[in-house]
Parts: structure tokens; C-alpha cells; sequence
């Protein structure tokens, strides 16, 4: 019997599993599988455990696949890459590098297995770029009753949207085949801005640059911008020096926020000024940098998150309406709001599924009771047709969610043949998919 708590990143999930394994073939995962349910226990995998659901919690047999990690075969003429399913992002440059390749877009965060990102549909920025799932051409899938999938265009190809984003309802993903590009470049220019003007150029600023995004502090009327544009590995380079690195991504977006962030725990009334004066401090920044160290960021503060996709154009007044909840019920949010754009795509439960897509994610001090700031806001996401990220916390089940999906009931026809027993199923996955 396993005697060790696991806990997700942001510590509002944990669970004592009855067991761990530790698979290092896609063989020992099917011997695992069939292991659980010989005792008649559920099967989850897990990778970094940077989902803010439970949506990895496991109180059966958690398959912890950290052995199962690297490049298995690369298709250089179509820049294909076959990764092992418990690789984690941060290790993508040094393992596509020797092939001149690179992700076509990335999340701000690393820190995730490419299974587990790929499941709860991580996405980036950018009007032209899906999420990560849609740069996926192939899995493999270890199935309930002990078979080995591989599901691509030529094999299987009925289950391909189903299963690169399945939130870990069809089987357990043994490795992931990426559609990668040629490595490239990114100028980044990073400033503040009037919100108001903003969000009044919303549909402009979001679809005339490569990728754009901004970031907005509660109690200020400033956009805190980010527009990168994609360039060749020849262009000249002009990455941050060493200390401005430090000084800007380390220690005051790290070590001195998570001061701030204590501080405004025990003082709320603080944070106002507190986020006044980080957007005057925050420096206008211009470099260039392969796409991987312009794309992601550290994030050492601990925080839970909800974010919600919306139709592109409804961005503008859905955070215009988060301003004015924030003001009426007199809070002190010390954590920033986070908005970005997406191609439409045709994955049955990608979050971008047939529209243009922006997204706005809210954030809370993990010390902090979040549930009161996130219920009412998703009230404000839902009444504007949002759809909820499935790694981050929404209070949806699968009677709300399944008219907001086309495929939804596609879906679950797929995961009825997968996994009939439910052996894959926790209570995360009941709630949002049905029992």
C-alpha cells in the first residue's frame, strides 16, 4: 500500500493512492492496467501535476510516468517528432535542437509532460496558432482491455480529434507524435499601455501580430503588452542580458511578487497601491530570442487559476464586466488577469472547437480562498459563451458543458468503446463527462 500523499502544484488537490507504478515500457503500462483492474481499482497517469483540477488524481493505481521520457523516431523531411509521453516541455530544446525544429507555438509554462499538456489542452497566444493538441498528427494509447492504439491519419483515424485531447478518458497515452517547424525566432516587445485603448483595438491588436497577449492588474487601468513576432534563426539576435533576466523574470516577478503577495494576504488593503506601482515599474522591453525562452516564463509563485475561452470579440466587455465585480464587491486581487487569442480549430474537446477564440484566465495566491472571486466570474464567462480550460478550476459539470461542445456527444460514443468500465474514470472526469 502507497503511504505517500501526492499533491498537485498548486495544492488544492491531493490523494493517498493504493499504489504506484513506475512503467518504463509501454509494456509494464499495459501490465499495469490489467494489474488494477484485476483488484478492481481505477488507473490514472500522471506528469507534473500542474493542472489546478483533479483531473490527475488517482485513488487507485497512479501510473507516475516520469520513465517514459525522450525522442523514439523523427521523420526529418516532414519535421515529425515521436516523443515518449512523459517528456516534459522544458526538455523540447535540447531534444529537438539537433534537428533544427521547434514547437510552432507553446503555453507560458514548461513545467508539464506533454501528455498531461496536451490532455487538458494547453494552448499559447496567437490569432493564427491552435493549441497544442492541434499540433499533433499521432498518438499511441494503451487501452482498458490491454490493447496498443496507434491512432494518426492512416490508422484509426476516426479517433485522432478524440484522442489528443482526451482528457485521460480514453486510455494512457505511451507517446505523442508532433508536427514541429523549423526553429525560429522571436522579437519580443513587452510594454505598458492604456487598457481602455486596449481592449477599444482588441480585434486589431489581437489578429495583426504573431502572437499577442497582455496582462492587466486589478485596481489599475494599464495593459501590460506582449506582441512577438516570428522571425528566422539568421535574423540577429539580441537576447536580455544575464542581469536583466534576473532582475526582471527572476527577482521581481518571482522572489519580490511573492512578497507582495504575503503582504497583501495579510493587508489586503495594500494591494491597490501595490498593483499601481508594479505597472509603473513594469520596464519597456525589447530583445530578440529563440522562440522557447521568448514563449515561456518561471513562475515560482503558487497560485490557483480559472480560465475560461471565448468568442474573440467578446473579450472587451467580459473584462470590462470582470473590473466592475471586482469594484462592487470591494476585493483586493493581487494576482494580474491574463488574455490571449487562438485559432479556431476541429478537436471534439478543444476549447477553441469552431470559433476564434480569446481567453482570459484569473488568478489568485494560493494562501487565498479563491472560490467566491472565481463563482461569480464564471458566471460572467458562461453568460458570454465560455468554455472552461479542463486544467484549470471551473464549477461545470457535464450538463452545462455538453451544449457548449458539438462533438461532446461524439466524445463519449468514443469513450464508451475505449473504456466502458470506466477504468480510466476519477471524479473529476465523472463530473465532467457523466458517471
Amino acid at each position: 500500500m502507497s503511504s505517500t500523499v501526492w499533491r498537485n502544484w498548486s495544492r488544492i488537490e491531493s490523494v493517498t493512492p493504493a499504489r504506484v507504478a513506475y512503467p518504463g515500457s509501454p509494456d509494464e503500462v499495459v501490465r499495469a492496467i490489467a494489474a488494477a483492474r484485476a483488484d478492481g481499482l481505477r488507473v490514472k497517469p500522471i506528469g507534473a501535476g500542474h493542472s489546478f483540477t483533479g483531473i490527475a488524481v488517482a485513488p487507485g493505481v497512479q501510473l507516475d510516468l516520469r520513465n517514459l521520457q525522450g525522442v523514439l523516431a523523427v521523420d526529418e523531411q516532414r519535421h515529425r517528432v515521436k516523443l515518449a509521453a512523459g517528456t516534459h516541455l522544458y526538455r523540447l530544446p535540447e531534444l529537438l535542437k539537433p534537428y533544427g525544429l521547434a514547437l510552432q507555438n507553446m503555453g507560458d509554462i514548461d513545467a508539464q509532460t506533454i501528455a498531461g499538456a496536451t490532455s487538458t489542452g494547453t494552448h499559447g497566444t496567437g490569432h493564427a496558432f491552435g493549441g497544442l493538441a492541434t499540433q499533433i498528427v499521432a498518438v499511441t494509447l494503451a487501452t482498458a482491455d490491454g490493447r496498443v492504439l496507434e491512432i494518426s491519419e492512416n490508422s484509426n483515424a476516426e479517433l485522432l480529434d478524440a484522442a489528443r485531447l482526451g482528457l485521460g478518458a480514453l486510455g494512457v497515452l505511451l507517446d505523442i507524435t508532433v508536427q514541429c517547424v523549423p526553429a525560429f525566432q522571436l522579437q519580443a516587445i513587452e510594454k505598458p499601455e492604456p487598457l481602455a485603448e486596449v481592449l477599444a483595438q482588441w480585434e486589431q491588436r489581437g489578429t495583426s501580430a504573431d502572437h499577442f497577449e497582455f496582462y492587466w492588474f486589478p485596481h489599475t487601468q494599464t495593459a501590460l503588452t506582449k506582441t512577438n513576432t516570428r522571425l528566422p534563426m539568421d535574423a540577429p539576435r539580441k537576447p536580455l542580458g544575464g542581469f536583466q533576466r534576473w532582475l526582471d523574470d527572476d527577482l521581481m516577478s518571482n522572489t519580490v511578487f511573492n512578497w507582495v503577495c504575503h503582504l497583501g494576504k495579510v493587508a489586503p488593503a495594500l494591494t491597490p497601491p501595490i498593483n499601481r506601482l508594479a505597472q509603473r515599474l513594469t520596464n519597456n522591453r525589447e530583445f530578440t530570442d529563440v522562440s522557447t525562452s521568448v514563449f515561456t516564463t518561471k513562475r515560482e509563485v503558487r497560485f490557483r487559476e480559472m480560465e475560461y475561452a471565448l468568442p474573440r470579440e467578446e473579450v472587451p466587455d467580459v473584462l470590462r464586466a470582470l473590473d466592475r465585480l471586482i469594484n462592487q464587491n470591494g476585493w483586493r486581487i493581487s494576482f494580474p488577469v491574463e488574455v490571449r487569442v487562438a485559432a479556431p480549430d476541429d478537436i471534439w474537446l478543444s476549447t477553441a472547437h469552431g470559433r476564434e477564440t480569446g481567453y482570459i484566465a484569473i488568478h489568485r495566491f494560493f494562501k487565498e480562498d479563491p472560490h467566491t472571486y472565481f463563482r461569480l466570474a464564471e458566471q460572467i464567462f458562461r453568460a458570454h459563451g465560455g468554455r472552461p480550460h479542463w486544467g484549470k478550476m471551473h464549477y461545470q459539470d457535464a450538463s452545462t458543458l455538453a451544449p457548449t461542445y458539438p462533438r461532446f456527444g461524439d466524445f463519449l460514443a468514443v469513450r464508451d468503446k475505449l473504456d466502458p468500465e470506466r477504468v480510466f474514470a476519477n471524479d473529476y472526469l465523472d463530473r465532467v463527462l457523466g458517471a
